[in-house]
């Protein structure tokens, strides 16, 4: 069976002709004189697909794909009308209709637009089930204070429309918070195009944004469309927008303003309705000083800005991160599911992961890889090279209090000479001149995991 019909007309003539034709077509129909008896059988049967009649008594067609629609939106309705009621069924399509056949019925009009209301139902369902897998896909992790407060600005950032900039270190998920703007917002439909600006070079990004047409530079040998035009009615996610040339800059600027531009080569104005969202690892204000940056282009993008902190500033947030990225491993490519144990996800939580998100997704998808237990552990962590030395001289200056860095060097200190004394801990303690119960305490309070057959030395 191809589908469950419902057909409301008050003209037996009318039911009798269209369930008959999509009967032979094999649909199962039902039937109904009046609307009223149409929303007594939508409350009792899955039914696929609606011909309704715009005139009806009592209730019309109108007022009827009303509350058909908030019975189920996502029932195609095809509307039946006379002669003289084009101009209420094209009221009733603004209403949700699917299309409208106008009496008397064609059986070839019938089949096609039945045919062409379920397979447009059909694409409805696989969008909705595809945009809830990539909803799923790119969102984000974490239940720190400060992931709660990025998510609660993308919900609200989502509604509008204005201009957003992303900022952060690389590798924190500046791409991942644009993605989520625009699934949210009324543009989810629409396409994401996303633009490296560092990654494209400079004499292509204005074909690379713009298009170009055909003869326009050597090697134009056709016309190619740019990313403004392909983002219409979307989003244009512009990553690493420090890196862009000054020229350049200046033509966004005009495009941002007027929202039009022509394509390189070409003479005709392009007219285009995008929202674009920028994102940096850069300092912009710093750019600004330096002349590497254009302040009026800074202002037009800098409209809502979010800050994205790197992972050491929340680090509450990686255990959680290396399960997410576990059970995404094991559903997309089938690997078996492993579990960390708590002295090894302590000290990958006790890593300030300068790569951020990127980084710390790397490192579990090689330990993924090369561990073949089911349970990780720190020899295992140590063995892949995963952790480098956290604390080096030319980085020290990097913290931002005394405390930081002192506790930085101390458990650095405390580690290496743990190590050149086999992890013993009486002679650790002799040859840095601490008691051994101190030392047992600041090893505690530093968050140094010792090695199982030796915690108790």
């Amino acid at each position: 069976m191809k589908g469950k019909v419902l057909i409301v007309d008050d003209e037996m003539g009318i039911l009798d002709t269209v369930s008959g034709i999509l009967e032979d077509e094999g649909y199962s129909t039902i039937t109904a004189v009046d609307a009223e008896t149409a929303l007594d059988i939508l409350d009792k049967e899955e039914i696929d697909l609606i011909f309704l009649d715009v005139w009806l008594p009592q209730m019309n067609g109108v007022e009827a794909i009303k509350k058909i629609k908030e019975k189920d939106f996502n029932i195609p309705v095809i509307m039946i009308s006379g002669h003289g009621n084009v101009e209420v069924a094209v009221q009733a399509v603004k209403l949700g209709a699917f299309d409208f056949l106008e009496k008397p019925l064609s059986m070839e009009r019938i089949i096609l637009t039945a045919e062409r209301a379920l397979e447009f139902k059909r694409l409805e369902k696989e969008n909705i089930k595809l945009r809830s897998s990539v909803t799923k896909k790119y969102e984000l992790i974490g239940s720190s204070q400060a992931m709660k407060k990025i998510k609660t600005q993308i919900e609200m950032i989502a509604k509008g429309d204005s201009r957003v900039l992303i900022l952060g270190e690389s590798g924190t998920g500046k791409e991942l918070v644009a993605r989520m703007i625009h699934l949210f917002s009324p543009r989810a439909r629409a396409p994401f195009v996303e633009v490296n600006c560092a990654a494209i070079p400079q004499e292509l990004i204005e074909s690379e944004l713009f298009g170009h047409e055909k003869g326009a530079f050597t090697g134009a040998i056709d016309r190619k469309i740019g990313k403004f035009e392909l983002a219409n009615e979307g989003t244009l996610f512009l990553d690493e927008i420090g890196d862009m040339s000054l020229l350049t800059q200046a033509k966004l600027l005009r495009v941002i303003e007027t929202q039009k531009f022509q394509r390189v080569g070409g003479t005709r104005d392009i007219t285009v309705n995008v929202r674009i969202i920028s994102a940096t690892n850069k300092d912009l204000t710093e750019e600004i000083k330096k002349g590497n940056f254009r302040e009026d282009l800074y202002w037009r993008l800098n409209v809502v800005p979010i800050y994205i902190p790197p992972l050491r500033e929340r680090k509450e947030d990686i255990p959680e991160l290396i399960n997410y990225f576990i059970d995404e491993f094991n559903r997309e490519k089938g690997w078996k599911k492993k579990t960390v144990e708590p002295e090894a996800m302590k000290m990958l939580q006790n890593y300030d992961w300068p790569g951020n998100v990127r980084e710390l997704r790397n490192a579990v998808e090689r330990l993924m890889i090369m561990v073949s237990k089911d349970v990780i552990e720190i020899s295992d962590i140590e063995n892949t090279g995963i952790i480098k030395n956290n604390v080096k001289e030319e980085t020290c200056f990097s913290y931002t209090s005394l405390k930081q860095a002192r506790e930085a060097f101390e458990r650095e200190f405390i580690l290496r000479k743990l190590k050149e004394n086999n992890w013993n801990m009486t002679k650790t303690a002799e040859i840095i001149g601490m008691e051994r119960s101190n030392l047992y305490k600041k090893i505690k309070s530093l968050g140094i995991i010792l090695p199982k057959e030796f915690s108790e030395n």
